[in-house]
């Protein structure tokens, strides 16, 4: 079930495009605000895990969730990559060094108003972390071959905003990754063919 990395580096974009993009429920016609993510790969001699985050309870935007480091377009970022990076760097102190950027998942549109470019790279270990306590709670690897399994891609609804909503989640140990991460996740899973669109 695991593709190989070459598989993965074949299906992604080679640039950012707008008009390639995934829609999340709810979020249609909502002024959108600029973002970028880094979905990162780490090269574990036991196989490739993906290092995520839980984000403090606190936060006004998604508190309490898992998702990929990243965060919104700054003035000074002149790509996704560079707001990717960023983000990266200033969450959980992973240093770019360490990242070969493969490539980028269609951009994500979420329900909550940000449009968001997944820029997927391989992280090679070894690494130190230095997470930012404000903004980030834990971080922690979930294997790749777990998260690309659709078996492990589990429909769940709510309401919200008046509506009930309809999402996947991928429950591992834990920890419950969902919205627009699993949405992502989704993403990519489905460009590898392993599930219909």
């Amino acid at each position: 079930m695991n593709p190989d990395l070459q598989s993965i580096r074949n299906c992604l974009l080679a640039v950012p495009a707008a008009s390639d993009f995934v829609q999340e429920e709810g979020g249609e016609g909502l002024s959108l605000t600029a973002a970028a993510v880094l979905f990162p790969i780490v090269l574990r001699e036991t196989g490739p895990t993906v290092l995520l985050t839980q984000r403090t309870a606190h936060l006004r935007d998604h508190g309490g969730q898992i998702s990929f480091p990243g965060g919104r377009v700054e003035n000074e970022d002149l790509t996704p990559v560079d707001t990717a990076l960023r983000e990266t760097e200033e969450e959980i102190g992973l240093a770019r060094q360490h990242i070969e950027i493969l490539g980028f998942l269609p951009e994500y549109r979420t329900g909550t108003g940000f449009r968001v470019t997944p820029v997927v790279g391989l992280v090679q270990p070894p690494f130190e972390l230095s997470v930012d306590p404000f903004e980030v709670a834990e971080a922690f690897e979930v294997p790749l071959d777990f998260l690309l399994n659709p078996l492990n891609h589990k429909e769940h609804s709510l309401h919200y905003r008046g509506a009930m909503r309809h999402f996947f989640a991928m429950p591992y140990g834990d920890y419950f990754i969902w919205g627009a991460t699993a949405g992502m996740i989704r993403s990519l899973t489905a460009r590898l063919g392993l599930h219909p669109a």
